[in-house]
């Protein structure tokens, strides 16, 4: 609170979320209410009760998910700074809201906000960037840091293990709540004071990836798979959970010209499923995932938060026909 002015932050909870807002909270430190969630959570805007004045940003989730929320808190005379990367649809055009949104299959939210920064914080970017799985446009990024290459897969390991930790049904599944994460990394100006001050909560992390990441390995892909577009389906468990998006990325590093689509049981029997497009030919997954009611995401990753067991033959089809010719 400023002035009578309310600060309100809706951020995703994983490393591109959680890295744009420290990025911005070291340029303008500032006490905010937080908004936010598990990294499948993003309809965030709904929570915010706006008021005349409020300063809003929002990072990381889809305006197109979160399209009226936003209209309504513009009605209410809310200034409202919205980045993102994800498909968006109709931007709202109003005098109160700046959005910085590019849905360029090598760009995050992390890297949107370290541009208009000018690159004031550009390893939080980096680190974001990493955990987006954006591995050539982090290394690039990192040049002008003039780090060695030893610091660079630090900075990798760290937006890995922040992304990580984002997956799951629900905050129990985290190690961290994305809160907790994001007000013990944002008081470090750079990520390596993190990684050394917040060790014990660096390696708690990197041991909770190391394990899940263990048992994720041994899953088979499902007989309609083949070497262009795999499936993989993982039990309704606390690590399956945690483990989908990032096991999905480590599949797409491995296998670039291959699609992945990570299916993880749910407990009302559906499904969460998480796409990858080929590393090699980033495109589509946001476009096949929309075709069910709970998806969403962008060309290069994306999502359905809840798909029925009745659909899976459905999914399964397309998703082989998308990317399996």
């Amino acid at each position: 609170m400023s002035d009578g002015i309310r600060f309100i932050d809706v951020f995703n909870g994983d490393a591109d979320g959680i890295c744009a807002l420290t990025q911005l909270h070291l340029d303008q430190p500032r006490e905010a209410r937080l908004i936010t969630g598990v990294k499948r959570d993003i309809e965030l805007l709904e929570q915010v009760d706006a008021r005349p004045g409020d300063r809003i940003t929002v990072l990381d989730v889809s305006l197109d998910k979160n399209r009226d929320a936003l209209k309504r808190a513009l009605a209410a005379g809310a200034e409202v700074l919205y980045v993102d990367h994800h498909y968006a649809g109709e931007i709202p055009q109003n005098e109160h809201l700046t959005a910085l949104i590019n849905e360029a299959p090598d760009v995050c939210t992390s890297l949107l906000v370290n541009g208009h920064l000018n690159n004031r914080h550009l390893a939080w970017a980096v680190v974001g960037a990493f955990g987006d799985n954006l591995k050539a446009s982090a290394e690039r990024m990192a040049q002008p840091l003039g780090i060695s290459e030893s610091q660079v897969r630090q900075l990798e390991d760290l937006g890995t293990y922040m992304n990580y930790n984002g997956y799951g049904e629900r905050i129990e599944d985290l190690h961290f709540t994305p809160e907790t994460l994001f007000r013990l990394v944002s008081v470090h100006a750079s990520p390596f004071g993190f990684i050394a001050d917040g060790h014990e909560h660096f390696q708690k992390l990197a041991d909770g990836y190391a394990t899940d990441m263990g048992l994720a390995a041994s899953t088979k892909p499902l007989p309609a798979s083949s070497d262009r577009a795999a499936l993989f389906v993982l039990p309704d468990e606390p690590w399956a959970r945690r483990v989908s998006g990032v096991y999905s990325n480590d599949l797409t590093n491995l296998h670039p010209d291959r699609a992945h689509a990570v299916l993880t049981e749910k407990s009302n029997g559906s499904y969460l499923v998480s796409v990858r497009a080929p590393l090699n030919r980033k495109k589509g997954a946001d476009e096949l995932c929309r075709q069910f009611a709970t998806g969403g995401g962008r060309a290069a990753a994306a999502g359905i938060n809840d798909l029925p067991l009745d659909q899976l033959a459905e999914f399964t089809k397309r998703f082989t026909l998308q990317y399996g010719a």
